[in-house]
């Protein structure tokens, strides 16, 4: 494991925000869903290419909170400019599980 320095880990804006549209991304090259997800009045509305098909229907992810890299650079992934990276685990099936609050909390909310 690669230590950081406090100061590293400081630029890493981790956020809170809700998911409020999923669709199908039929031109990834696994399954995958692009999640519009609402990060509150400061930071807005961020796109993002997640691979988390098999653990998630499109319908249980609409107002699912979700915590996120926000202040990455824009990455092309296929048709798609993605603006942030939703964070997860992995299962011991190489399944992606969410990273969530597990409390009801404002989005935009900084990881402290």
């Amino acid at each position: 494991m690669n230590k950081i320095e406090w100061s590293d880990f400081k630029k890493v804006e981790l956020r809170v925000g809700t998911i409020i549209e999923a669709n199908d991304f039929p031109e990834a090259r696994k399954p995958a869903y692009i999640l519009k997800i609402d990060f509150g009045e400061e930071i807005g509305i961020k796109k993002s290419s997640a691979q988390i098909t098999d653990l998630y229907s499109k319908e249980d992810l609409i107002n699912k909170m979700i915590i996120a890299v926000v202040n990455f650079p824009p990455k092309q992934i296929g048709p798609i400019m993605s603006e942030c990276l939703v964070t997860g685990f992995y299962d011991n099936n190489g399944n992606v599980v969410l990273a969530i609050p597990d409390k009801i909390i404002e989005n935009g909310a900084k990881l402290a």
